[in-house]
């Protein structure tokens, strides 16, 4: 008799995530072993990925959260305008969607406005997955939109950032940054940093 490696293997070697519609009636039945013995998690119905690859510095979060956005921490680390380590993916949604994630996934889920998840969100490709996110301007307005809840050395961090970097977009900054109601605050960052 053939040898087949662990359906975790495979789903790994796919990219760690792996929806049921794509398996085989016997890669069905092995999943559901591998589920059992805790080899693979699932992720939400129908979705389901192995152990090791939530181990990963990053998810196919397409997969996991659908037209899910990702913010905050890892949109600062990914910029380069924040070193501190995210605690959990940072993934923004539509604010009246319901979603059901596994415990195991180390995921904070924020529920946005629609209008929020309009503007200044691009797509990347990181560790081959297509990736939606905050763009570096809209990641900063953010920072001073949640600055009570990531504390203000974390906010300034991201606003003196951006600041020296190349490329930076003022212009763009403050027309998020008015959209989002926190233009005021901004201006105040501002102020303090250019002196």
């Amino acid at each position: 008799m053939k040898h087949m490696k662990p359906i975790s293997e495979t789903i790994s070697e796919i990219g760690g995530i792996v929806c049921t519609s794509e398996l085989s009636k016997a890669e069905y039945k092995r999943l559901r072993r591998a589920i059992k013995k805790g080899e693979v998690i699932k992720l939400r119905r129908g979705v389901y990925a192995s152990a090791s690859s939530l181990m990963n510095t990053m998810i196919d979060v397409e997969r996991v959260v659908p037209d899910g956005v990702v913010c905050l921490y890892n949109a600062w680390v990914y910029h380069q305008l924040c070193t501190t380590v995210p605690p959990a993916f940072c993934i923004a949604i539509e604010a009246k969607r319901k979603i059901n994630i596994a415990n195991e996934i180390p995921i904070s889920i924020y529920y946005w406005k629609k209008e929020y998840l309009e503007f200044g969100i691009q797509q990347y490709t990181i560790s081959q997955f297509q990736i939606r996110m905050t763009n570096p301007e809209r990641s900063v307005c953010d920072a001073i939109r949640y600055r009570n809840k990531v504390g203000l050395d974390i906010c300034a961090e991201v606003v003196r950032s951006y600041l020296v970097r190349n490329g930076r977009n003022i212009s763009l900054l403050m027309e998020y940054a008015k959209k989002l109601r926190v233009a005021n605050i901004l201006n105040t960052y501002l102020e303090i940093s250019l002196q």
